[in-house]
């Protein structure tokens, strides 16, 4: 079960710990462009329904608006890459703390708006042992640089530094099929370890 928590004393957060004994991986997972709702805890709760330590941050913690328009879909929070790595950071150290946690198998799976950080952490730091990127990462957007992301995800992609699994929807009006054999192609030629699933007839 999930529990709420605060992180670093500026983010919330929610934190699960599977029964039993012993050392477990952990997981980061990371919610939508909603921020934390409740498909972001059913997810959660998988993960540690699955066996690992699970930990929820709000990436979010920075947006003054209108919470219940973002929950809607109604406003958008942009993530800045600088900032997610020193707000992950923050989140690694949270774990530290736990003694329940393996600090060699750490995991972080991001969905839709959040894909993008799982290959940023794998691309940037060494502690990261898995990315999971849940149809995000590779918008048309993703591929250019911007002030908040100044290296495109193909740059990203080559410098990461750990296995990767995505995980896509054939019929996803937001990401080609075009762009998932783009990521494809880009994981090959860089040799990394991977696995790219595309589920049929999936939005």
């Amino acid at each position: 079960m999930l529990t709420p928590i605060q992180i670093d004393n500026r983010m919330d957060g929610y934190l699960g710990k599977p029964a039993g004994g012993g050392k477990r991986a952990a997981v980061i997972h990371l919610h939508e462009r909603y921020g934390i709702v409740q498909h972001t805890t059913d997810l959660g709760e998988k993960f540690v329904d699955a066996g690992y330590v699970t930990i929820v941050p709000d990436l979010f913690s920075r947006f003054t608006g209108d919470r219940v328009a973002l929950a809607a879909g109604n406003d958008r929070c942009d993530l800045d890459d600088e900032q997610v790595l020193g707000d992950i950071d923050a989140v690694v150290e949270h774990l530290r703390g736990l003694p329940e946690v393996d600090m060699a198998r750490i995991a972080i799976s991001g969905v839709c708006q959040t894909g993008r950080q799982p290959i940023l952490m794998a691309a940037k730091r060494n502690y990261i042992r898995a990315a999971v990127v849940l149809y995000g990462a590779i918008y048309d957007t993703d591929w250019k640089s911007d002030p908040h992301r100044p290296e495109p995800i193909d740059k990203l992609i080559e410098q990461m530094s750990c296995p990767m699994v995505g995980i896509f929807g054939e019929l996803d009006n937001l990401i080609s099929l075009d762009n998932i054999v783009r990521m494809f192609d880009v994981l090959a030629k860089n040799k990394k370890s991977f696995d790219v699933r595309v589920y049929p007839d999936a939005p």
